[in-house]
């Protein structure tokens, strides 16, 4: 959970931004749209793995219920399930934004440890995406 200092609109802009406005030159290395419609896009997100030497691949549903929630489910990647949300709630005159996630292995013993060491990549990465987020949505929110 992080609390940021804009208002919970323009925190729901930056997250959607790259889905379903323009797409930045920075985004570009981490997401493209597969397929879009008015409040899902169906995306594929690039990780760097291994030091940076490897690029993993995932593929998501994202779905966006303005002005509150975008949820995330993975349809390919590099276990069987994976689902996520971004829960935006109004803090005084700024935003709280709450993550939930979880992720399901199969194969037992192997699986889990399997899931282990994604969970532990796919945890920095969604950590790095909050920090992102909340940078940018603080700095569209300042006065100018």
């Amino acid at each position: 959970m992080i609390d940021i200092s804009a208002p919970r609109d323009v925190v729901f802009d930056v997250i959607a931004q790259p889905y379903l406005g323009r797409t930045t030159r920075a985004m570009r290395e981490k997401v493209q749209v597969l397929e879009r419609s008015a409040d899902m896009v169906l995306a594929a997100h690039f990780t760097p793995v291994a030091g940076a030497r490897l690029t993993a691949r995932t593929t998501e549903t994202v779905r966006f219920t303005r002005p509150g929630r975008v949820d995330f489910r993975l349809v390919r990647g590099p276990v069987p399930a994976v689902v996520e949300s971004f829960v935006l709630s109004e803090n005084g005159p700024g935003t709280r934004l709450e993550y939930r996630g979880e992720l399901g292995t199969d194969g037992w013993a192997l699986g889990e440890r399997w899931g282990r060491l994604v969970a532990a990549r796919w945890e920095e990465t969604v950590a790095g995406s909050l920090r992102v987020v909340k940078e940018e949505a603080e700095r569209r929110a300042r006065p100018r």
